[in-house]
This record gives structure tokens, sequence and C-alpha cells, in this order.
């Protein structure tokens, strides 16, 4: 296990954090929630960026704030308010990473730089945004990393800039010792590329699946009251009141399918999802 968080508490004026989450070797695990959920502080906690008040967090079979230097330089980061200054060029950056990483793979960067079209001489503050955000990936990942964790890497990105980033992603995990941990508010994006899901809402996890699971056995079933009324219950995750009636969020989809067939039901993912959890009554 590369990444156990156990009940991590971190307090703020208005917001709480108790969140448990792991990351298993060999595997992407995505972290969704809508904005102020707590991604952005779960993932400072498991760096030790911040100071904890309670629970536990192991990066690695140790402590965050236990991590030596060349243990941290196994993990990648990429959080969403941080990135180099618009003055620097690629060549600029390069002494950099040189500099703060042992295991910098000058070649290796240079290959993915130009593989994904990022030039060389031209400063920071006239890169696109995907050209920025696929820069901020590749220095994350040049050094040897085992551990990438990504704070939306593809905020702002167009579809073309986010398939991009999602194949330099897919690449990475070609070497079956290694993981990501990744949020992202484009549930394609995790669709795509996440082996399971974490959910956080109000500080707090409130849902984990395998993303095939989710994809193959949960459902929305759209229900007039008097279907509603008479259907069981048992495998109802939650509903929510609609114009037409009621929807429900199940996880057990082929149950309805083959009890109910006069009820419309329609495949889960990771929006409905959401959606439902947050938005429906349990």
């Amino acid at each position: 296990m590369l990444v156990e968080m156990e009940h991590v508490k971190k307090h703020y004026k208005g917001f709480e954090l108790d969140c448990s989450l792991n990351v298993e070797e060999g595997r992407v695990t995505g972290l969704i929630g809508p904005n102020g959920a707590g991604k952005s502080t779960a993932f400072k906690s498991i760096l030790g960026l911040i100071g904890i008040d309670g629970g536990s967090a192991v990066v690695l079979g140790k402590q965050a704030e236990q991590l030596s230097t060349e243990e941290r330089e196994q993990i990648g980061v990429v959080l969403s308010d941080s990135g180099f200054s618009g003055y620097l060029t690629v060549n600029d950056i390069i002494p950099v990473l040189n500099n703060l990483y042992r295991r910098f793979d000058r070649d290796h960067f240079l290959r993915m730089c130009e593989e994904f079209n990022i030039p060389r001489s031209k400063k920071l503050k006239e890169f696109s945004t995907g050209m920025k955000a696929k820069l901020q990936v590749i220095s994350a990942m040049c050094h040897g990393a085992r551990l990438l964790i990504l704070d939306e890497p593809t905020a702002g990105l167009d579809v073309i800039a986010r398939d991009e980033l999602l194949d330099l992603l897919r690449g990475y995990m070609e070497e079956g010792d290694r993981s990501i941990l990744i949020s992202s508010h484009i549930s394609s994006d995790l669709e795509g590329l996440c082996d399971d899901l974490y959910m956080i809402v109000d500080g707090r996890i409130t849902f984990h699946e395998d993303t095939d699971v989710l994809l193959d056995q949960y459902g929305i079933l759209k229900l007039t009251e008097e279907q509603y009324d008479k259907i069981d219950k048992e495998y109802i995750l939650a509903r929510k009141k609609e114009g037409f009636g009621i929807s429900c969020l199940t996880a057990h989809k082929q149950f309805y399918m083959e009890n109910y067939r006069d009820i419309v039901i329609e495949k889960g993912s990771i929006d409905k999802v959401i959606t439902m959890m947050i938005r429906g009554e349990a």
C-alpha cells in the first residue's frame, strides 16, 4: 500500500476534514467531489504540507512527516495552486530539476517534452494552459517517482490537451509498481483512467467503489410514485424527487432489470452517482 489515510483530521473555521482512503501499488485511484469538499486538503495532509489534528497518514510505509529526502523523491506532485515561474523556460527548469532530484532523467524529460510539443526556449508565461499542465506532469514523473499525486491536473484544458495528458499518465502506469492518486472534476477522465474511486463531501469520504463495478453494476431507476411504492427497496442507495416521479440509485442494476421489466433503468456513471449521492436522500 503506497498511501494509507486513516481518519486524518484537519480543522479550519467552518470546515473539518475526516478522511480515510488507500492507494494500492499498481493502481490509479481517483478522488472526486464538489469544490470545497476537501480534496486539496487531503492531498496536502498526505504530503505533510499541513499539520494534521488527528488520525494517521502513511506514505510509502512511513508517516508523511518522517519521510527522508530520498523517500520524498519517490513522489511526484502536481498541486492546483503550484507551478514554475512564468519567466522561466524549459531550458531554465532543467538545472533546477537536476539539483532537486538525484534521479532526474534529463534525456527522458527532454524526450517527453519533444513528444508532447513543449518548446524549450519559450517563456512559460507564453505557454497555453495545456502546455503548462503537461510540463508540470512531465516534471513530476521524470525522476523515477513511484507515486504521483495530482490535484486537478486537467482543469481548464480542452479535449485535445486532456487526452494528451491522460496518455502521459497511461504511459507512466505501464510499469506495474507505480500508482497515481488523482482528483478531477471531469468524470470522463476518471472513468477512462482510474481503477477505483473515492467521493469526498464536506470533508468526509461518502463512497468508495471500483470503477468497473460502478460502470457495470450501478444504475439509475426512473420511477413513477406508484412504481416506487411497489418495488423492493433493499438495494436502493439514494433517491431524489423529480418532475416525473422519483430517481433511485442502485448498485444492483441487474436485480431490477430482471424483476421489474416495466421500469426505465439508466446505466450508472460517475456524474450520476455524484449527483445522486450529494443531492439525493439516503
